[in-house]
């Protein structure tokens, strides 16, 4: 998977994630190891983080995440509890590519 934008520094997710929160957004994370365009699913990293009110608290989860799953894709997603749906979806780690 490659991507255009570069991958967001602490700083920036970290705004990202506060953003979401602010919007009332519920945060989960997901991951995936190969993603493909025509697959919509993504293994989900526990629950969402329905009681998340902190930046830190989400960024405990995606560190603990990638701790997990360094080889996967991960990926933040902010659930609109009023729409029912995802308002928010943006990946936070790629895996390391090999040069070769």
């Amino acid at each position: 998977m490659n991507s255009y934008l570069a991958q967001p520094d602490e700083h920036q997710l970290a705004r990202q994630i506060q953003c979401l929160l602010d919007e009332g957004f519920v945060p989960a994370i997901e991951y995936v190891r190969q993603p493909d365009p025509h697959d919509h699913y993504w293994a989900m990293w526990k629950l969402p983080l329905f009681e998340a009110r902190a930046v830190e608290d989400v960024l405990t989860e995606i560190q603990a995440c990638e701790t997990a799953h360094p080889d996967c894709f991960i990926k933040l997603i902010g659930y609109d509890r009023q729409r029912q749906t995802q308002a928010v979806n943006l990946v936070v780690h790629q895996p390391q590519q090999d040069s070769t």
